[in-house]
């Protein structure tokens, strides 16, 4: 049969073979035709929906670059939730109508990407997510207060976009008070227990004398470019938008808060407490951890990272001769003055000086590295007393602005030396800077994944970044490294604390008493961070399952590649595709494996 029929396709004359040609070209071309129009329509989807985010919020728009929106602040009222769903119900039933099977991986990754970004502004709405815009140590107000580094103040212009936002303050408190408000009547709102001391980030900005505070600073040294005539005039518009706008802003909020949001906020703690409160909780695990994990599950692995790590903790508490116990050596730590930075100078010398050394040392971890600098600094003071013990703040793009590592150097008995490299490593390099910088500088990327940020990715690399430290020759001092397990400890804590809060029905005093005999955290420390996790639900989840995570496709990538592994090109493979969900993480390691692996 098979000579046969190789005798008759001989017997086709030229003509006939010519059209049956056509007609196979016919039919590769179509099918190519029809993978370009997908394409086109994902491409043509991603540049709607970035036009309409940028429009809706102005914040953000200027975060990235985008300054056709600088003079406004975003519109938060009931109808613009609505507006909002309506919108993310179409573009997602368009995205999910675009087949992906002739896509290539790059798309498929950006169109899985979208999707998770979409169903979480939908299932925000249900939930009203927009009814809870603050937490335990910051919100809405002081996002706000970054607006002086954020703006472009280069010219007169971008003063007058910066004097015409301040005048939309009052408008948009109102419409964050009425949200909130609108939570208080439902049982949404933030745990009354972590509100404590909360109005110290908004009384800072309720001054007498408008020239006092962060929104005027910059009009005490305006660009040489701005005349002296049109220099008073611009400071005196600033004053006035400060005294008339910004200040009764903060005053009116301040009020809500004493007198009507905190009296009257909810006395419950977990997540499982709100309205569809186990559902939201679900929700809020799978949008933070990118895994289809229980919360059942999540606690067992947070109990066998636990008791892994106490293990490694012991052998160096041994290795010291240490008479006490595993308490009595983490008193020791928390009470002994050698411990701790006897100035604010001294704590920022000490972590400026760890990230210089690291700097040092990325060459040989990184074949690319951002062009953008960072600089280290103290928290602002309307932040620093609820505020972590540091963390990254990245620059508006196009701004003159580095990024910055923050270090907390409010009350020093509080910020532990001997956890200091860990930190250093996690917000500043080769963490959150290194990978937030290299992120936005992906231009192949579609503008909304170079500026999307998938928390486990995020902050599972910060905490692999920490254990990276070994490779770079940190934590030679037993202290230090003890540090870094307490570190480690910490973020396994939390997948226990976390669900123990929200779906187990754990008291605060459980938290507490739970991060205090397993870590080296200062008390002042266990206190703010149980709060923000109380009021955070379910993202503190995301730093040890994005570290496992990580460190599993290292393993797994050092097995198979043997010889030819190069950590470089590993670490390389992980952050050039930006910030993006685990499971497209995965698949992008197991190609980097595939395309390296000896054939």
């Amino acid at each position: 049969m098979i000579r046969s029929s190789r005798s008759k396709s001989r017997r086709l004359s030229w003509p006939a073979r010519v059209a049956l040609l056509l007609v196979c070209l016919a039919v590769v071309q179509g099918a190519c035709s029809v993978e370009q129009g997908e394409r086109q329509r994902l491409h043509a989807l991603f540049e709607r929906e970035w036009v309409e985010r940028l429009r809706e919020d102005p914040l953000f728009a200027t975060s990235v670059g985008e300054h056709e929106h600088d003079r406004v602040l975003p519109s938060v009222g009931e109808q613009d939730q609505i507006r909002r769903h309506a919108s993310a119900v179409a573009l997602l039933e368009e995205l999910r109508a675009i087949d992906a099977s002739g896509l290539d991986e790059a798309d498929r990754a950006s169109q899985a990407i979208l999707e998770l970004e979409l169903e979480d502004r939908i299932a925000g709405f249900e939930f009203g997510t927009h009814q809870i815009p603050i937490s335990a140590d910051s919100g809405f107000h002081t996002e706000l207060a970054r607006l002086p580094r954020e703006m472009p103040l280069t010219s007169v212009s971008g003063y007058e976009n910066y004097i015409a936002r301040l005048g939309e303050f009052p408008r948009y408190f109102d419409q964050q008070i009425a949200n909130m408000r609108a939570g208080l009547a439902r049982g949404m709102s933030v745990p009354r227990v972590v509100l404590e001391g909360y109005e110290f980030g908004i009384e800072s900005h309720v001054v007498e004398d408008p020239t006092q505070g962060v929104f005027y600073e910059p009009f005490r040294k305006l660009p040489a470019g701005i005349d002296a005539r049109e220099g008073d005039r611009l400071r005196e518009a600033g004053r006035a938008v400060i005294r008339d706008s910004v200040v009764p802003a903060y005053r009116s909020f301040l009020e809500f808060m004493l007198d009507e949001y905190r009296p009257n906020a909810r006395t419950t703690l977990g997540a499982a407490e709100l309205p569809s409160g186990r559902e939201y909780y679900a929700q809020r695990v799978r949008y933070y951890t990118t895994l289809d994990l229980t919360p059942e599950q999540i606690h067992d692995i947070g109990l066998s990272e636990v008791a892994r790590i106490r293990g490694e903790m012991q052998q160096i508490i041994d290795s010291l001769g240490f008479a006490g116990g595993f308490e009595a050596f983490l008193e020791f730590l928390r009470t002994d003055p050698r411990f701790y930075a006897k100035t604010p100078e001294e704590l920022l010398m000490r972590a400026a000086y760890l990230a210089k050394r690291m700097d040092g040392r990325l060459p040989a971890l990184f074949n690319t590295l951002p062009r953008l600098p960072y600089g280290v600094e103290p928290v602002p003071e309307h932040l620093a007393p609820k505020y972590t013990a540091g963390r990254y703040v990245g620059a508006a793009q196009g701004s003159t602005q580095p990024g910055y590592y923050w270090v907390n150097t409010h009350d020093l008995t509080s910020r532990p030396l001997y956890t200091l490299e860990a930190l250093t490593l996690h917000e500043a390099v080769p963490g959150h800077h290194l990978q937030i910088a290299l992120g936005n500088e992906q231009e192949q990327l579609p503008p909304f994944r170079r500026f999307s940020y998938s928390s486990a990715f995020g902050e599972g690399w910060g905490l692999y970044s920490e254990w990276l430290g070994l490779e770079a020759g940190f934590y030679s001092d037993p202290y230090s490294n003890f540090g870094r397990l307490t570190y480690e400890m910490w973020r396994a804590c939390r997948l226990v604390v976390d669900t123990g809060i929200h779906a187990m029905g754990w008291t605060r005093e459980q938290a507490l008493e739970y991060l205090a005999s397993n870590t080296a955290l200062s008390s002042h420390e266990i206190g703010t961070e149980t709060d923000r996790y109380i009021a955070w639900p379910g993202q503190a989840l995301s730093y040890k399952l994005g570290q496992l995570k990580i460190t599993e496709l290292r393993r797994r990538a050092e097995r198979e590649l043997g010889a030819r592994f190069d950590v470089r090109e590993f670490h390389d493979a992980v952050l050039l595709n930006g910030s993006v969900p685990l499971p497209v993480l995965e698949r992008a390691i197991e190609r980097y494996i595939a395309e390296r692996r000896p054939a």
